[in-house]
């Protein structure tokens, strides 16, 4: 249905998750990737629904199954030349490239937010280890080469206009427009102010101890929905991107969220403190 509409999925496969699927989509510039992705969401629910199906994009639906992310591939291009790629650098990476990197790894807290909008959100950013499964969901700010248990992680590549990274974190309940929006944001910031990338994390980050993430500098992640409000409410980078309107009614939307979670009294807790 979806190549049908004109949109070009590159791979899918299951995953590991009951009823879990991956779909790559063709990359294509920001503002059409973004269009694509809303029209695919309401695809994907209108086919399922035909087969008598519920397709659903919550990050965390099942505690024992690995999350649903939206990893997001960027690259830059100064007319058709790609201005990630570096021949003469070990990891073919240019300075422009690393620049960008560390401009997503400095700001990664202020946008997560927007990137991970729901209280749900943060069931999946957590480091949680699931028997006999891996859970490929970010906890730590931090970045490597084929390192999936990075928040950023730099991908094999053959051609040089294939160069480019990939952010994990993302989660399939994200509005594209705006995640999209700040991790350009925060990727230029650091190109236009020369931020210096720090070294990769080619370690399990996840299965560092606290003190040896604290050591190799590791920040987490914002652990729930309430912490990431705060971080981005201070954000001069995310105002700035966002535009004053938008900064206010998301943060204000995302408050009420919170507030609506924080009043219920969950099944988990009954069972923990009601039983006899």
């Amino acid at each position: 249905m979806l190549e049908a509409m004109g949109i070009s999925v590159e791979f899918s496969h299951h995953e590991g998750g009951p009823g879990q699927q991956e779909i790559d989509l063709r990359y294509a510039d920001a503002l059409s990737t973004a269009d694509n992705l809303m029209t695919f969401r309401t695809v994907i629910k209108e086919v399922a629904l035909e087969q008598g199906l519920y397709a659903t994009f919550m990050p965390k639906p099942f505690a024992a199954f690995p999350g649903s992310g939206m990893h997001t591939h960027l690259s830059l291009f100064e007319g058709e030349r790609n201005a990630f790629h570096d021949a003469g650098d070990a990891m073919k990476l240019s300075k422009v490239a690393r620049a960008f990197i560390a401009g997503v790894l400095v700001h990664a807290r202020e946008f997560t937010a927007v990137t991970n909008q729901w209280v749900n959100s943060y069931k999946r950013l957590f480091p949680q280890p699931l028997p006999g499964r891996i859970t490929e969901a970010p906890a730590y700010v931090c970045w490597g080469h084929l390192n999936r248990s990075a928040l950023v992680r730099v991908p094999a590549y053959g051609k040089p206009n294939s160069a480019r990274v990939e952010v994990r974190s993302l989660d399939s309940a994200c509005n594209p427009y705006l995640a999209f929006a700040v991790l350009l944001g925060a990727g230029l910031r650091g190109i236009e102010q020369g931020y210096e990338l720090p070294a990769g994390a080619e370690d399990d980050v996840w299965a560092l101890s606290d003190a040896e993430r604290r050591a190799a500098g590791y920040a987490s992640l914002p652990e729930n929905l309430a912490e990431a409000i705060d971080v981005m409410a201070s954000s001069e980078l995310v105002a700035e991107v966002l535009g004053e309107h938008v900064f206010d009614f998301f943060l204000r939307n995302k408050r009420k969220e919170w507030e609506d979670y924080r009043r219920q009294v969950t099944p988990q807790e009954l069972k923990r403190y009601l039983s006899l």
